[in-house]
Formats: C-alpha cells, sequence, structure tokens
C-alpha cells in the first residue's frame, strides 16, 4: 500500500511461499490472499483474465467423510444463491485430495481490516453497509442457506457497495469430529446466542451477527465488551438473562440494535425490514459510498490486482466444471430453483422514518408466517411458470412489471385490448446500433433506450436506465416484453399484456437462451417512449460465470396522447 497506509494495512495479495501449491485441478495459483479457520485462500484467474477466489479447505476436514459428504451438499445449495452484494461461488471439487471451492474475486477491503486501520465509518457508510449485507441475506435465505458465519472479515468493502463472502461452507463443519468434539462453527464474537447454546439455527442467528457488526462498524465498541473471544461467547450465549448495555451507542443506532440483538430470535426483524429502515436513514447518491481514506485503501487494492493480473500468463483455467447453476429440469428450460432480484432503493423521506416496532412475539410470528406463505406462494408460481419473477424485495415496494391498476390497452379482467391500426406511433429514430456487455465482476452496465447509449460506469439505480446489467442478473428496470412482431402497435400490447420478470438471472441468459438472436424487447421508457430492441446477435463468453454479450438495434417511437400510461 502507498502513503500513510502503508504502515496500516497490509497487501491483500502476497506472493506464494515455499509450502503454497502452484496448481489446483488446472487453476494456476497466482497468489496468497488469506488464511482462514477452514483454509487458505488463494488468488487465480480465467483465460478471460476474470479474477477468481480459490479456498483450499484444511486437510483435518478434508479426512472426514461426513465433512466431505456436507461440503459438496452445502456448495450445491450455495450455487443456487443469486443476489447483488453477494460474492458468487463459481466452481468446487468435494472429491479432491484437498477439497476446495472458487468463487468471483472482489478487489475490496476486509471489514476488519479497514476497523482496525482506519477505524470506525461515518454514519452514512454504516447505513449503506448494514442495507447492502441485509439485502444479500434476503438472496441467501431465499435459497434456503444460512450463513452462519457472517462476521467483519467475511464483508468486503468495495468501490459499487459491500459484498458478502463465504456463504454456504460453515454448516459442513457442524458434523465433523472437530466440531463434535467442543469445537464451534462460525466466529465466537460474532455468533448468536442460540450458536453459542447448541440451538437450532435460523436465518435469523445471521441478523444477530449483523447487529454486532453494525455496532463495531459504527463506534468500534463490542457490545459485549472488550474480553477475549470465548468470553464474549459466553456473554452472548446468556443474552436471556443479561442483554448488553447498549446506552453508550448513538441515538440513531440504538433502535437497529435493540432489535437485531435481542435474544429471542423471532423478535428479530427480517433482513427486508432492516434494510428498508436503513435505506430510508440514508441520503445522498449511494455511489461514492466510501469516503476517504477508505475509497483510497480500495482502490489501491484495484490497481494492485490490475498489475498482477496484467502479468500473469493468459491462459489461466476456464473452469470446465459447470455446475455452478442449476442444471435444467427434463422437458422444460430454466433452474430449479427461484432467483432473488437486486431490489431498488425506495425514494428517501423527506421526514425522518418512524421507528422500528418494539419487539413482539405475536406480531412477529405473524409476519414471519406471512413471509413464508409469500414465499412459498412465488415459489410455486415460479415452478408452474417456469420462470423467476425477481421482484423488488421486502420493503421496496410493488415491482414494476405488475401494476396495481390496468394500463393503457388492458382490460379490467387483465386482457390486451386491440389498438387502432394507425400511423399515430411517430418514429423518433430506427435500427440505432447497440452493444450491451458483458459487464465485469463488481460493474454495472447501464442501458438508456432514449438516447440510445450504453455506459459501462453504469450505476444501480439510474433512473434514466431501462436495463441494468450486473455478472449475476439483468435487470429490467422498466417493464419489458417479448414482441411478436416490429409493429409498434404489438410491441405496445406485450408491454401491457405479458411482461418478462423484472431481473433475468445470467445462468438464464447462458444456458437457457432467456434472450436469443431475432427477440424483440419493448418497453415504454423513463422518458415515455415506446422503444422496441431488436437482438441480432449473442456472443457467450465461453466461461461458466460469465454472462453474454448482446448486439441489437433499437426503434424508438412516441407514444399517442391516449396511449400514454
Amino acid at each position: 500500500m502507498e502513503g500513510t497506509r502503508g504502515g496500516l494495512l497490509r497487501s491483500a495479495l502476497r506472493p506464494l511461499g515455499p509450502g503454497d501449491p502452484r496448481e489446483v485441478s488446472g487453476y494456476r495459483l497466482l497468489a496468497r490472499i488469506g488464511e482462514g479457520g477452514m483454509g487458505s485462500v488463494y488468488l487465480t484467474h480465467t483465460r478471460g483474465k476474470q479474477p477468481v477466489a480459490l479456498k483450499m479447505i484444511r486437510r483435518e476436514y478434508a479426512e472426514e467423510p461426513e465433512f466431505r459428504r456436507r461440503f459438496a451438499q452445502e456448495i450445491h445449495a450455495a450455487q443456487h444463491v443469486r443476489g447483488y452484494h453477494l460474492v458468487p461461488v463459481l466452481d468446487h471439487d468435494p472429491d479432491a485430495p484437498e477439497p476446495w471451492l472458487a468463487t468471483a474475486y472482489v478487489p475490496g477491503l476486509p471489514l476488519d481490516e479497514a476497523l482496525d486501520a482506519l477505524g470506525p465509518l461515518p454514519v452514512q457508510t454504516v447505513l449503506r453497509l448494514v442495507a447492502g449485507v441485509a439485502r444479500g441475506l434476503e438472496a441467501v435465505h431465499a435459497a434456503g442457506v444460512v450463513h452462519r458465519d457472517l462476521k467483519p472479515g467475511n464483508v468486503m468493502l468495495a468501490a459499487d457497495g459491500p459484498w458478502v463472502i463465504d456463504f454456504g461452507i460453515a454448516r459442513a463443519a457442524d458434523s465433523t469430529r472437530l466440531t463434535r468434539s467442543g469445537g464451534l462453527v462460525g466466529t465466537p464474537q460474532f455468533m448468536s446466542p442460540e450458536q453459542g447454546t447448541g440451538g437450532h439455527i435460523t436465518p435469523a442467528s445471521d441478523v444477530f451477527s449483523l447487529g454486532l457488526i453494525a455496532a463495531v462498524a459504527a463506534t468500534g465498541l463490542h457490545p459485549y465488551g472488550p474480553g477475549g473471544a470465548l468470553t464474549i461467547a459466553t456473554q452472548i450465549a446468556n443474552t436471556a438473562g443479561r442483554p448488553p448495555d447498549l446506552s453508550v451507542y448513538p441515538d440513531w443506532l440504538r433502535p437497529i440494535l435493540e432489535r437485531t440483538l435481542t435474544a429471542d430470535p423471532v423478535a428479530r426483524p427480517a433482513p427486508g425490514e432492516l434494510r428498508s429502515w436503513c435505506e430510508r436513514l440514508t441520503d445522498g447518491d449511494p455511489a461514492g459510498w466510501l469516503p476517504e481514506p477508505w475509497a483510497a485503501a480500495v482502490a489501491d487494492r484495484e490497481r494492485e490486482l490490475g498489475r498482477l493480473s496484467a502479468e500473469a500468463p493468459a491462459d489461466g483455467y476456464v473452469p470446465t466444471r459447470l455446475d455452478a447453476a442449476p442444471p435444467p429440469r427434463r422437458g422444460g428450460p430454466g433452474p430449479s430453483f427461484p432467483s432473488v432480484a437486486p431490489a431498488q432503493a425506495p425514494p428517501h423521506p423527506a421526514t425522518p422514518p418512524a421507528p422500528l416496532r418494539p419487539p413482539g412475539r405475536k406480531r412477529t410470528a405473524a409476519v414471519v408466517a406471512a413471509a413464508a406463505a409469500l414465499v412459498t406462494a412465488a415459489g410455486t408460481a415460479w415452478m408452474l411458470t417456469g420462470q423467476a419473477d425477481g421482484g423488488a424485495a421486502a420493503g421496496s415496494g410493488p415491482t414494476r412489471s405488475s401494476p396495481a391498476t390496468p394500463g393503457p390497452g388492458v382490460t379490467a379482467g387483465g386482457g390486451a385490448q386491440d389498438e387502432p391500426d394507425s400511423a399515430s406511433y411517430k418514429p423518433l429514430f430506427k435500427d440505432r446500433l447497440l452493444q450491451i456487455g458483458p459487464p465485469a465482476m463488481g460493474s454495472v452496465i447501464s442501458v438508456d433506450l432514449d438516447a440510445p447509449e450504453v455506459s459501462p460506469r453504469g450505476r444501480i439505480g439510474d433512473p434514466s436506465a431501462e436495463i441494468t446489467y450486473l455478472v449475476n442478473f439483468m435487470t429490467l428496470r422498466t417493464p419489458v416484453a417479448k414482441s411478436p412482431s416490429s409493429s409498434p402497435q404489438d410491441c405496445r400490447r406485450a408491454v401491457t399484456s405479458a411482461p418478462l420478470p423484472t431481473a433475468i438471472p445470467s445462468a438464464e441468459l447462458t444456458r437457457d437462451g432467456a434472450v436469443t438472436e431475432g427477440d424483440r424487447l419493448c418497453t415504454i421508457t423513463s422518458e415515455g417512449n415506446l422503444a422496441m430492441l431488436r437482438i441480432t446477435g449473442v456472443t457467450q463468453s465461453g466461461v461458466a460465470f460469465q454472462p453474454p454479450a448482446f448486439t441489437g438495434e433499437v426503434t424508438l417511437w412516441t407514444i399517442p396522447a391516449d396511449r400514454r400510461p
């Protein structure tokens, strides 16, 4: 690192040592990232030089057949998790002499290192941190996975927001002789009470851990004091009888801690509720969420990765194990698990938000039951249609693709009305060339069909963009539908009667051809025009986790006054 940070923050990428392997299952290792409780982490890359973090599991775990079985099971579940703020699992081998898994690599700053070197984060950064991690937990929990080891070291501060890493392997260690003989799965200072007492682990356990992270990130003070790891773990386990003293925390943070750090898992807020609360307290543009010197430290890490990648040989390994996404169902396209789309942040109110509701077992249990019913209904609907409706997550309002009232061209019963064949749709331009993607890890491509133009440095929530494209998802910010013809009348009818899901997972774009050559994608733009994007080419990357690029031609019409939304 450079400047005054040189003595505080060590390099993220260290040279390989004499005892480090040089290759794992065809992946050429470039540097050592770090060491964790379950193994060592190395930097590698694909043939296209996309950075990858490869974690090798310790031999003591590898000697346990039950660990290998659970490891394969948990990684398979983790590969179905899709969502913004989550670093995806790309590849793994539970049968190797030393089991390993590979994830995308984010050149960010681990939260624990940032706190040690630079101190507590500013208020707005903490709020966006908690909101981002909570959004990631929504996707993790929707896939039936509990992180179990959420801690500052598993949260990365990157230029485009916080990223959650290392979900999907902690549970695999539960049944090994190491843990059966008294070991713990997770980090003691950031465990939930039920983890410490051996109780039933639910998604609420991750919420408790996130509350502890929020307290430490904002003030540097742990709610259970400055003692050693096991001392703090013992105090956490006794939360029901002796809750932590939260009086030292600022007024804006205390309600969050009071709810998340309660001993009763049922009384803790769901991640969606916590995310909404934090988002309402934020202000300004989230693009610059990290102020100096944190932003400068992250930029140093990005430059470090760039230098190493430029020097690396070009023949990096292309994963041959293509089960990073669920296999297609027999007899029909698409994965067998619903996906969760990154929801757009709600507008910030001018007045302060209402306080979080006080904990109450009956009320919270009803909310949990209602949420479970909604998840079940959504999953059933997804399996019946073969598509995942990645609409806005809890707390962000109705999705764009499900209008509350019938729009123009739609009958009260939901059917499309016939529009008159007329020349009243005025063309603004026709067949303008557009090239989209593929997006790099951590970047957002935004597509403005009114211009038309593509920005490779876009941002989530861009009000002028109809489409945003990330590594995990193509998000449709306005209702988009496939038109049967090139006529504006058919285009308009399709938008109001048969919109696509609000987000399309990259696995469906890559494997299932959710968007193919010849498709006509229609939408009503952010400026109220009618746009048709005709796909003229789809270029697959050849990499299991990298989505395709698209070439198309855009035609834009003005909409007649009597047909406007």
